[in-house]
Formats: structure tokens, sequence, C-alpha cells
């Protein structure tokens, strides 16, 4: 019998081996081609992002949680490098129980599995910030375009309390979302959702034997962009908060978490309830007497106070387990100068209590959180603490964790936010921080100009108030040398062109923390003016404040600023010898309820006058307001040119 050709059944082998390497990378290609044609402006698509929450009642009446998480990834491009690092964080409430991570690179039409077997912890430390957060560090190999990544995260959630946010979507499109929760049936649960209205969530509910199981799932998420000035992604990505509310032991006895705000304020009050036991120091003491002898009032007493300790106790942040949550003892603040806010707020309640001055410890959000305490009453909704003192029917918020902030202010940013104020066991009250007026933050310029040929020269004085003040005071405050400061006036100050050159800078009221910082200058600006032979060209209008505040085509997302404020620039114009005025510029006022913007000129015998004012009164700029503000801005844009024109007298 003839031997069949073994030449040809190998020739025959390898093109079905290339035939079916061709196909699958053709189909992998495919899929990733899609993706890449579909998010052209997008590194990563999130495949999958689940999470699975198990809550259970122990024999010994204790809840257990345990939460499980997947991510898996898909790079698009060349950027897949940058995601080479990744870290899973952990801290006292989360308790890392396993990490596994993979990476999938194509090889011959198919994924070929990494796993990652070097694991490194390191503390997670901040500047100023201290903290018992950890981080489990790695690397991911062979990442490529087309490249895959894969996390698994288990972790036993130490406090109920503390359930994890799960996110929909993010900064990158994700396919499928899933967040499944298990719980006993003695576990009551409610779920607050967030930014939800704009994707499809099917959400299922069942009962295993003893147990409920709750699903939501969501599928297409594109990304969200978060651009320059946007207020906190928490305002804008799609997320649920699972709460705990109570649970029934196997004695039936029912434990109280996160029901309403009473439950929170009850867990906060009994984490502060029984500090300060020692006597206080003899020297903080001497102190407190010392600062309050000459005060008549209590408001006096109070502001010598608050001054001190903002200028004294350094802030410096510290969350080591439920210190994070607890002030330490005031003494040990006062001795070693140095505390986090729940510090700082201890060692001021003190004080003011040793001048026989009531003070209330309180616990507030900043406004990078969106809750409200009572959508969501768990430790969430905070991240600050303060004090408050309650004159009549005017509440003071105090915040001493910076420096310069006069008594009469909030901190900028904790307006508009709501306060939890503790008033003793099962007392407190919820109120909200009010948002400062724009004339309380306000730059005053006012500048007295002559013509020298083509050049400005004049003297000026710039005045500023409330968060302006505050804020410039920090910077100069890490200004040095005599020179960085001159470069920093010149920024500071520069009007008309870049050829500004301001001189003998004389500072009144630096660092004061109730009187307005005023600075004098001399300055003059070259290559200004505009001469013929008989009529000279000047446009007044030397700080364009609004062009610095214009908004990018195509922004898609609100606008965030830090306070509202105000502006006024006065420019008196010498008119030179010999000459009139031909042309003034037309007054323009314009103005709605964010923001109001006016020029004006006037002729006062042998000078013109020129005022600018604008008040920007808002802190949230919407997408619908944008437009509104765009209409006005424009309308003084076009007054910015306008010029006046001195004319030669014959």
């Amino acid at each position: 019998m003839k031997q069949p050709n073994s030449s040809f059944f190998r020739k025959i082998i390898l093109i079905t081996l290339i035939l079916n390497a061709t196909v699958g990378r053709a189909q992998l290609t495919k899929d990733w081609s899609y993706y890449k044609a579909k998010y052209p402006k997008t590194n990563v698509v999130r495949l999958n992002n689940e999470l699975s929450i198990n809550i259970g009642i122990e024999k010994s009446g204790d809840i257990s949680i345990t939460q499980t998480s997947l991510n898996e990834d898909l790079f698009l491009n060349e950027a897949a490098t940058q995601y080479s690092k990744e870290s899973v964080s952990y801290s006292t409430f989360y308790k890392l129980e396993k990490v596994e991570a993979s990476s999938f690179s194509l090889q011959d039409g198919n994924y070929l599995e990494h796993k990652v077997t070097e694991f490194r912890t390191k503390d997670e430390l901040d500047g100023s910030f201290y903290d018992d957060v950890k981080s489990v560090n790695f690397i991911y190999s062979n990442l490529s375009p087309g490249s895959k990544t894969k996390l698994n995260v288990v972790e036993k959630v130490m406090d109920p309390r503390f359930l994890s946010a799960f996110y929909f979507g993010g900064s990158y499109p994700v396919l499928n979302s899933k967040i499944t929760i298990t719980a006993d049936k003695n576990v009551e649960l409610s779920f607050k959702e967030f930014n939800t209205d704009s994707i499809h969530i099917a959400f299922s509910k069942k009962e295993k034997r003893n147990k409920v199981i709750y699903t939501w799932q969501s599928k297409n998420i594109d990304a969200i962009e978060m651009e320059d000035n946007t207020p906190n992604f928490k305002n804008y990505y799609p997320h649920i908060v699972p709460i705990v509310n109570q649970y029934q032991t196997k004695d039936k006895k029912v434990v109280k978490l996160s029901s309403e705000v009473s439950d929170l304020y009850r867990w906060y009050y009994s984490l502060v309830k029984d500090i300060n036991k020692q006597a206080l120091d003899p020297d903080l003491v001497t102190l407190v007497n010392e600062l309050t002898k000459d005060k008549k009032t209590e408001l006096e007493k109070i502001r010598a106070i608050y001054y001190w300790v903002q200028n004294n106790i350094k802030y410096i942040a510290f969350e080591y387990a439920l210190g994070g949550f607890v002030p330490r003892e005031a003494n040990q603040i006062y001795q070693k100068k140095y505390g986090d806010c729940k510090d700082n707020s201890n060692i001021l309640y003190e004080m003011l209590k040793t001048a026989g001055i009531k003070g209330n410890l309180t616990w507030i959000g900043t406004r990078s959180i969106p809750y409200k305490y009572n959508e969501l009453p768990t430790p969430a909704v905070d991240n600050h603490m303060i004090l408050t003192y309650r004159d009549n029917d005017k509440i003071y918020f105090l915040d001493a964790t910076g420096r310069y902030i006069p008594l009469e202010l909030p901190s900028s940013f904790i307006q508009g936010k709501e306060a939890l104020v503790g008033e003793g066991d099962d007392k407190f009250e919820v109120v909200e921080v009010p948002v400062v007026a724009a004339d309380k933050n306000a730059e005053i310029d006012t500048s007295f100009i002559a013509i020298n040929q083509k050049q400005l020269i004049g003297h000026g004085s710039k005045t500023v108030s409330g968060y302006k003040k505050i804020n410039m005071f920090r910077r100069l405050e890490s200004i040095n040398t005599q020179k960085k400061l001159q470069d920093y006036y010149k920024i500071r100050l520069q009007k008309g062109n870049n050829k500004f050159i301001a001189s003998n800078i004389k500072e009144i009221n630096k660092y004061s923390y109730d009187k307005d910082f005023t600075i004098n200058y001399d300055f003059k600006i070259s290559d200004y003016a505009v001469q013929t032979n008989d009529e000279i060209y000047v446009n007044l209008n030397l700080d364009k404040i609004l062009l610095e505040n214009t908004i990018e085509d195509g922004r898609k997302t609100d606008i965030e600023i830090d306070y509202k404020k105000a502006y006024t620039f006065v420019n008196e114009l010498t008119i030179p010898d010999g000459y009139a005025v031909d042309y003034l510029p037309e007054n323009i006022s314009v103005k709605n309820h964010l923001l109001s913007a006016s020029i004006t000129y006037k002729l006062e015998g042998t000078k013109v006058i020129y005022t600018h004012r604008v008040t920007f009164d808002f802190l949230i700029l919407n997408k619908e307001a944008q437009k509104e503000y765009e209409k006005l801005l424009k309308k003084i844009e076009k007054a910015y040119k306008e010029i006046i024109v001195l004319k030669k007298i014959n």
C-alpha cells in the first residue's frame, strides 16, 4: 500500500493552523476595532464593572459584610502602557481579604494571561495628611493596544455604616455595570440613587430561603467628561449608595444604624462625649485668661481665641481608624501645637468653655460632597468638623483649620452646606451655612493716570477683602524673597499690557484678620497710548476682568467657583495740557441674577473718570445659565474695545 505523502499533510495542517489563527485574530481585531471606532477619544473601555455585597448576621449577633469587586478593561491605543501601574486601597474600615490581578495580551490570535505575582503594600501619605489608608501596588505586564486587564478584590467591611457607593459609570465607557446585594432577611436596607436619570437600570429583588437578593444592572454607559472648574464628580457619575438602616440579631434585638439623622448623630456623639476628661493644662487656662482679659463681650473673647488657634495650631489631617472621627484631648493639642479639623475644633471648644462661652462641635461635608443629611444619614455625608457659636438668631461657623479667616466668614468650601450642630446627648440641629455675598469678597483698584507720550504713568491703590484677601495672604506667606515678592505683584497688579511695571509697592494691613488689605503702588505702562499729529487714543479698559472668565466653546458641564465676588476698577486720567476730549464712549450696563457689569465714563474738568464694576453672583453656573452669561459677556467684550479720543486744542 502506498504511504501518504507526509510533506503534503504537513502543508495542509500548517495552512489550517494559519487560517484558524487568522480567523481568531480577525474576530479579536474586529471587537477591538469596533470599540476603538465607537470611542475614538478614550483610551480604555471597561468591559465589566461588578460589585457583590453579602450581608449576614453571625451567631454572636454581629453583622458581617463582605464585598467582592470585578473590573475588566480593554485598552484601545498606545496609551495602554500608562495603565500598567495599579493599586488597591484599604483601611481600618475595609479589611483586604484577597487581590487577584491579570493582564491579557494578544498572541497568535488568542489572549495569553499574565498573572500578577508581585504585590507591594505601602502607606498612603499625602503632604500634611496622615491616615491609616494603605495600598497594595502592582504592575500589569505586556499592555499594548488590544490588551485586557482583570482585577478581582475581596474586602471585609468592618463597620456597616461604611458600605461602598457603587458607580455605574465614570470617566470611561462601561459596557456592563452590575451590583448585587445578598442580605439576611433580618437586615433592613435602603438605597439612594444619584445621577441615574440618564441611564437605564434594570432592578430585581428576589427572596431565597432567609436571604433577599437585590440586583441593579446597566449596560453601555458612555464616558462622562469632567472639565475644568466642574463640581465634584459625585454630582455627575451615576451611583447608588446602599444603607444598612437596622438589623435584628438572633435573639430579636434590633440594632439601629442609619435609618435617620438621629442615628448618625447618636453615633457621632458617642465618639466625642467622653473626651476632655482631664483637667485643662494650667498654661492653657492662663493663656485663655490673658487673651480675654480686656475683652468686654463674648464676641470679642471668641475673636481673640479663634484667631489665636488659627495662628498657633498647625493643621495636619489624621485619619487613623476611629481617630478620623474622634478629636484628641485639648491638652495634647495645646502641647503639640498641631491637629486635624476635629482637634482644632475641640481645643477651640475647650478654650471658649474656659472663657465661659458655649460652643458646639459641628459635623459638616465640604462642597465636594453633594448629599444632604435626610437623604444619606451616614458618615458619607461628612468629611469635616468645625465649631459653631450661636448669638441669638445668628450662627457663627468657626473653622480653625485655616488662617486669616475672620469670625464673620465661614470657610469658603462649606458655603451653602448643611451642618449637623451637636447640642448634647440626643440633641442636635441641622442648619445651613450661608453663602457669603459678593460685595464681601471685593477687589477695588483705583488708578490716577497721566500720559507721557506713548506711556501711561500713575499711582494705584488696590484693596481686597473677604476670601480674596485670605487667598492673597496664603500666597504671600509662601514668598520668602524680595525678588519673588516683586514678581508676584507684577503679575497680580498688572493692567493694560505686558509692559506694565510696578514700583514703590507698600502693603497696608498685611495679614490682618479684620481689616481690608491694601497695596499702594506706582506704575508705568509703555507703548499703550497712540498719538498722531493732533490726537491721542487711549483705551481706559486697563483691567478686562471678564476676558479672564470666558466660557470655552462646547462646554458640557456646570461651572463652579470658590465664592461670589465683586470688582471695581476706577481709572482717573488727567487730560494733557493743550488737549480736550473729542470722544467718550457710551456708558453700558448689563445685568441678570448671575452677573452684573457696567462701564461708565465721566468728564470732570481736566479729568476723565472711568469706572468698571463686575459682580459674579453665583457659585454654580449650569448649562442654561452659561448661555445667559455669554450673552452679557459679549456686550461687555465689545465695550472693552472702546477708546477715548483726545484732540489738540488749536
